[in-house]
């Protein structure tokens, strides 16, 4: 059940960072799900290192983390993906 969860916090947090950072993005649904794994996994950890409750990689405080996270690794994918097309 909870990597059910883990799915749909991700799309929905990558869903929504996608949406607060408008640009084009070339990823379907997987890639949106992905961003947002991959941002709430960032979220809770910079969340944990700031306020000082460890370094917290298996797990996330709050849907602000995550979608914190995932507008920062979407930011990173787009500087990433733009030197590899120039």
């Amino acid at each position: 059940m909870g990597i059910i969860i883990l799915l749909i916090v991700g799309l929905l947090a990558g869903a929504l960072a996608r949406f607060l950072v408008p640009g084009p993005d070339p990823m379907g649904l997987l890639g949106t799900m992905l961003l947002g794994i991959i941002g709430s996994f960032l979220g809770g950890t910079l969340w944990g290192v700031l306020t000082g409750s460890g370094f917290a990689l298996q797990r996330t405080d709050t849907f602000f983390g995550a979608v914190i996270g995932s507008i920062i690794a979407l930011l990173i994918y787009r500087a990433v993906a733009g030197r590899r097309r120039a």
